[in-house]
């Protein structure tokens, strides 16, 4: 399970539909409590993708990650997981996700359906890396 409130929610969808058409992503900070993962704060991040594959895929750099790692310590947080966006896909992970998701985190994907986020899900990759399980979110305050 994953604790997201409201503003961060907000906050994932205004992205989201900030960069439509194009996958947006970022970085979900916070802290793992008794095996639930609270979320705190985002760090978006520039889609380090070339323009012609933007659409659907999202890259962030391992500079990104660095820098992510060094300010989740800095704050007392860990890495939780990641969001990115599916433009006018649905909010299931795609073969492409599965590929390249790590078992622990929580992988957040936005469906954005003509500019406007829709349908939102939590997925954690099962440890095996076979597929993934959705994940509970529970929409904090």
């Amino acid at each position: 399970m994953i604790i997201l409130n409201n503003a961060l929610i907000k906050e994932i969808n205004a992205h989201a539909e900030a960069e439509y058409p194009f996958e947006c992503c970022g970085i979900i900070l916070g802290r793992l409590q008794n095996g639930v993962k609270a979320a705190l704060e985002l760090l978006g991040i520039s889609n380090a993708r070339d323009e012609a594959s933007r659409h659907n895929r999202f890259l962030i750099t391992d500079e990104e990650f660095a820098k992510a790692s060094f300010y989740a310590a800095k704050k007392g947080y860990e890495i939780l997981g990641f969001y990115h966006s599916h433009p006018d896909h649905p909010s299931i992970p795609s073969k492409y996700d599965l590929e390249h998701a790590w078992p622990f985190y929580s992988y957040i994907i936005v469906a954005v359906e003509k500019g406007e986020a829709k349908e939102f899900t939590s997925w954690e990759l099962e440890n095996n890396r076979t597929r993934f399980n959705q994940e509970i979110i529970n929409k904090g305050e």
